[in-house]
């Protein structure tokens, strides 16, 4: 998982991404095993994150469950069951404080 994980970062650092997080939140919640949180510059930026994102983890046999956040919108969120990814611009990453929500998580390093 640790390798898919890896990747997941790779393509959003390689995209402009910026200040990605990892939490392993597989003991405090039932939703998922991680959760990735990054922003994007601009909503084009988080869109091309969010394409390169489904198409690399459907070729590495993670089927997606659900995309919330429309085309043109502030935030997209990818549903992978294990793999949970959430990408904002800068300022609604800021508004909605995710890291905040998830304080109990651990921190991936990777």
């Amino acid at each position: 998982m640790k390798e898919i994980l890896k990747r997941i970062v790779n393509i959003i650092e390689d995209k402009k991404g910026e200040q990605t997080v990892v939490l392993d939140i597989s003991e405090i919640s039932s939703l998922a095993d991680y959760f990735v949180i990054s922003s994007a510059n601009n909503i084009n930026q988080l869109q091309a994150i969010s394409d390169d994102l489904q198409e690399l983890l459907e070729k590495e046999g993670l089927k997606i469950n659900k995309v919330e956040g429309a085309k043109n919108s502030s935030w997209v969120l990818l549903d992978f069951t294990d793999i949970v990814i959430h990408l904002f611009t800068k300022e609604d990453r800021i508004f909605y404080n995710l890291e905040r929500i998830w304080a109990d998580a651990i921190q991936v390093e990777l």
